[in-house]
């Protein structure tokens, strides 16, 4: 095994360990690599709790006594296949950004197939916290300052959201289309066609929106929050698919994650009375951080809210296209399939592009 450090030509260096654990048995390789990392722990004394929330990849968190008080690391082991689709050198550069701006933790190191980066102390959002006002304003103001991080640091700014799906579409072009995967119901798979259309009909709706593009999570579901009660602070992590990106879409893709993963509730979007006091939270914090005038207009949050209701809509597409991808190649206990018919439902809601319904409904919220 070999440490090698790695140029980069906006941070220090990068540790990298030329290592390859292996997703099944992933105990022996993550010893090997905690002798480098960590070689004051001893081997015996180390325990591994494997956590079941990532859908991509596994991620492990690695301790010697406690979990909960003592210092700990987590080992995240990427999904098979998934670097045809996952730039692994841009999530890297994501991890010193945020955790430079004090947005996110420090990446210890890469190895072959994963890395290594510090624990976030505090408790995973679930859907209950995630619709307490004093916890969703958290949420909001954090994407405020991270949408405030100037483009300077990060190189290209242009917004991934075409490319990115235009990515995801060649892939699944170009291999076999998913086999039918194990399924707790039976899904009818959408047909590229379609998909293809509603995706070209959104992008041609979306790009004459004038939504500024700036540095976003892209995929700011429950299990990506870290709430801190004690600190009343809360921290956003996994950057697989941060990047530059439209304002609207970070928001109403996160919007669309109060619906739920496993068990998917429409019902359970959030209500335009949630969305106006998130919005509100999320400009004064973004004006704030950009150094102006914090005070925020009806007239301001009404126009975000009709960008997001939009933007919303092509999140998934998005996700429709990764889930045909992820039932081809991943071998996580998932059903990718099912949750191609919950995004299906929800982009029937085409209507939303209709300016003049999504008009009037955001002024009936904010008078």
């Amino acid at each position: 095994m070999e440490m090698k450090r790695y140029p980069n030509d906006r941070c220090c260096e990068r540790l990298h360990v030329d290592l390859c654990v292996d997703e099944r048995t992933p105990r022996h390789g993550i010893l090997e690599l905690l002798k480098k990392l960590r070689p004051e722990w001893k081997p015996e004394d180390i325990q591994i709790k494997a956590f079941t929330e990532g859908i991509t990849n596994q991620l492990m968190g690695c301790y010697v006594g406690s979990l909960m008080q003592d210092p700990v690391l987590l080992v995240r082991v990427y999904g098979q296949m998934t670097e045809l689709f996952m730039d692994r050198d841009k999530e890297m550069e994501m991890f010193r950004v945020l955790h430079k701006h004090g947005c996110g933790p420090e990446l210890y190191c890469s190895f072959t197939n994963g890395i290594c980066y510090e624990f976030v102390k505090g408790v995973v959002l679930d859907d209950t916290l995630l619709r307490q006002p004093s916890v969703y304003r958290l949420i909001a103001t954090e994407m405020g300052k991270i949408h405030s991080i100037k483009s300077g640091e990060t190189g290209n700014s242009s917004p991934v959201l075409w490319s990115r799906l235009s990515q995801f579409l060649n892939l699944v072009q170009s291999s076999d289309y998913p086999e039918q995967q194990k399924s707790s119901v039976h899904v009818e798979a959408p047909s590229l066609k379609l998909i293809i259309k509603e995706m070209e009909e959104l992008k041609t709706h979306l790009t004459h929106i004038n939504s500024p593009v700036v540095l976003c999570h892209n995929d700011l579901l429950t299990k990506n929050v870290i709430y801190n009660q004690e600190e009343g602070a809360v921290k956003f992590i996994d950057y697989e698919y941060a990047d530059f990106n439209y304002q609207a879409y970070d928001i109403g893709n996160h919007f669309n994650e109060f619906a739920g993963i496993n068990n998917v509730d429409s019902s359970l979007y959030p209500s335009c009375e949630l969305q106006i006091d998130w919005l509100t939270a999320y400009l004064e914090s973004f004006k704030w951080f950009n150094g102006v005038d914090s005070t925020v207009t009806k007239e301001e949050v009404q126009e975000l809210y009709v960008q997001v209701c939009k933007f919303s809509l092509v999140a998934h597409i998005f996700w429709c296209l990764w889930a045909l991808l992820q039932a081809k190649h991943s071998t996580i206990d998932f059903d990718f399939q099912s949750s191609l018919k919950e995004h299906r439902q929800c982009i029937m809601c085409m209507p939303w592009l209709d300016s003049t319904t999504t008009l009037k409904r955001s002024k009936s919220s904010l008078e």
